[in-house]
């Protein structure tokens, strides 16, 4: 996607063809910088810190963190602790494991000696695999888009609400929820997103809304809680997030607060889309709130918030008293009931087994 004009991914092999460089998303919205990860360690932590996130991207750095680990020892060793280290970063979003399940599959089979050009080759691949899966999902959503467009009066907007970031930041590039938003716009529709700033870490007010307004789409930045009132009052048209984690039967896991949007839609009938790239789908997992496992993540990032003063500088500020604890909860799970489809690569598909796994064969033939 275009960052004012000039084209970016969120994170590239660099010119000399074994280091990587991505996106801060730790300095955004305040400041576009661009880090340099050079070996597995760095790897781990830029996933670790949410320099990188967002469930395709992570499995993307993870396949480039195991291919930085093999340029510096081949052996099975070396692979062993590249993979314990990378999958201890983030426990729910499922790209993660898949990712590092297919650069074994890939680099197993060779001697030591081979595989470091071999795991550059694999992570190369799953970056591109998954551009080509989110503009696949953005033009099904895009269907979607333009048939409530033609309900419409000429020059008026269609309305979305989404949630967290699902954009190209949090992937390699167009994004899962955001891809049919930035086709419906390059392609002139009148839209308007409504951007939740998704506390505690603020991922839609510094993120998302940073990557519309960069790419030229009209949007509005929202408190969390802003939502159910817009839909009580015709405001959304329909509500399009991401996931981090989709269940055998449906039920979704995405950022804290989507399960409430979802029940504020289901109640106001507005229809809630999950944009769903299908190496996000766990055919393992058969009742997503009973078995997906839900980070719980620093009290910092509830008591602490980050942002530009008045006189330019960016500081950090206590918003909690001291003396209270903090629990927080990264993700929840909506049940598929409360889901009107699932945009795939493969179709907008119903939240269930049945279609998911008619869509899919191979992969549930992986899990077998």
């Amino acid at each position: 996607m275009k960052v004012d004009g000039e084209h970016f991914r969120s994170i590239w092999l660099e010119p000399n063809g074994w280091s990587v460089a991505a996106v801060d998303q730790t300095k955004l919205p305040h400041e576009f910088v661009i880090a340099r990860i050079t070996d597995c360690d760095a790897a781990v932590e830029a996933i670790r810190s949410m320099l990188v996130r967002g469930a395709p991207l992570i499995g993307a750095t993870a396949a480039y963190g195991v291919a930085l680990a093999m340029r510096s020892d081949g052996s099975d060793a070396a692979l062993d602790r590249a993979t314990a280290a990378l999958i201890e970063t983030r426990p729910t979003a499922i790209n993660l494991k898949w990712a590092l399940d297919e650069m074994k599959v890939a680099l197993l089979p060779l001697p030591p000696s081979a595989r470091a050009e071999a795991a550059y080759v694999r992570a190369g691949e799953i970056a591109e695999q998954d551009i080509a899966i989110n503009r696949s999902i953005g033009q099904h959503g895009l269907a979607l888009i333009e048939k409530i467009a033609a309900t419409k009066q000429p020059g008026e907007r269609v309305n979305i609400l989404t949630h967290c970031n699902a954009g190209w930041l949090a992937t390699v590039d167009w994004g899962t929820a955001t891809a049919a938003i930035y086709l419906a716009h390059d392609k002139a529709h009148a839209i308007h997103v409504w951007v939740d700033e998704t506390r505690p870490r603020n991922q839609g007010a510094s993120l998302t809304a940073w990557e519309l307004g960069h790419h030229g789409v009209p949007h509005t930045v929202i408190a969390d809680n802003t939502g159910g009132h817009l839909m009580q009052h015709g405001m959304v048209d329909l509500v399009i997030v991401g996931t981090d984690r989709t269940a055998a039967n449906g039920d979704v896991c995405n950022k804290i607060g989507t399960y409430l949007k979802a029940l504020a839609a289901h109640d106001n009938g507005v229809p809630f889309y999950v944009a769903l790239p299908s190496p996000t789908i766990d055919f393992m997992i058969d009742d997503g709130i009973a078995q997906i496992p839900i980070e719980q993540r620093s009290a910092d990032e509830v008591t602490m918030m980050t942002g530009r003063t008045a006189d330019g500088r960016i500081e950090k500020v206590r918003i909690v008293a001291e003396e209270s604890p903090v629990a927080n909860y990264g993700f929840d799970v909506t049940p598929a009931r409360l889901v009107t489809g699932l945009i795939t690569e493969r179709g907008v598909l119903q939240p269930t087994r049945a279609a998911l796994a008619l869509a899919f064969p191979e992969r549930v033939k992986a899990k077998q």
